[in-house]
């Protein structure tokens, strides 16, 4: 390759880290795009979830789910569209932001990993809308790809203590959830000069209204991923849908259910207020 060929293709890696780290441009615009699509999401999940609390329909679902019931929707399939390609901004955007972070110190390593990590789970999302959207309703629930991952990771070698550490981790990221929201850590990368009173106000208690529901689902989805490990039994990790079933199955069910995604609701208004604020350079 010649020394014009390199230069070539180094200039479309440096243009996106210039952006990444000033967050301008079509990078902005990627990072914003996301973050509505991220709140759409979690809103739909959340009143689906409220709807079957007070005995109107719905169902408690995971976000692939709500996708599956908005395509049912005159609607649904142009939001889906819509959604698809947000999803898929949302991923690109933090593959960007990955890749633009400098790197001064080891923690920056970590924070690359938690970008790609959720660059994956997004481009997942966008596959899931795809698929829909072609007619390959081929989508397993989250409760049942909990189970079928869970099995084949207990097949492995240490799969036990695997399996258990993995739930841990998800424990760990609902506990950061409940931290991040009681104490508005998610407010350290809003523009502030930017906001208005009113909107500083809502758009923090929604915050931490969601992150609290957040916290909620995700430890529930580790404990019982530690509980599959523990009796050797895949059928007991759940994901997203199963975690919001418990709440319905639990004493005082449809109230737990209902504040939880009442909870989810305020994330998705949230993320609608990050996408307004939020300061998403990598830098």
């Amino acid at each position: 390759m010649t020394a014009i060929d390199q230069q070539t293709l180094k200039r479309p890696a440096e243009e996106a880290r210039k952006r990444g780290r000033s967050g301008s441009g079509w990078y902005e615009w990627l990072a914003r795009g996301g973050l509505v699509a991220k709140g759409i999401s979690y809103g739909i999940v959340g009143v689906l979830a409220v709807m079957l609390a007070v005995g109107h329909g719905g169902s408690a679902t995971s976000r692939d789910g709500a996708l599956h019931a908005l395509a049912q929707e005159s609607f649904g399939r142009v939001v889906l569209a819509l959604l698809a390609a947000g999803f898929a901004a949302y991923a690109l955007w933090r593959v960007i932001q990955a890749f633009a972070l400098p790197t001064d110190d080891g923690k920056d390593w970590l924070k690359r990993a938690g970008f790609l990590g959720r660059a994956a789970i997004y481009a997942g999302l966008t596959y899931s809308a795809l698929a829909i959207l072609l007619a390959d309703e081929g989508g397993a629930s989250q409760n049942e790809k909990a189970h079928k991952t869970t099995g084949l990771v207990l097949s492995w070698p240490a799969g036990t203590w695997l399996v258990g550490i993995a739930g841990a981790v998800v424990i760990g990221v609902g506990l950061w959830n409940a931290y991040r929201g009681l104490a508005r850590k998610f407010e350290d990368k809003w523009r502030t000069g930017q906001m208005g009173a009113g909107a500083r106000r809502w758009g923090g208690r929604a915050g931490v209204v969601g992150h609290l529901a957040r916290a909620v689902v995700f430890t529930l989805i580790g404990v019982f991923v530690i509980r599959a490990a523990l009796q050797y039994d895949p059928k007991e990790a759940i994901g997203l849908d199963g975690a919001l079933q418990k709440l319905a199955a639990a004493a005082y069910g449809p109230y737990l259910l209902g504040l939880t995604a009442a909870g989810l609701i305020a994330y998705a208004l949230y993320c609608f207020a990050d996408a307004c604020f939020r300061d998403v350079s990598a830098s």
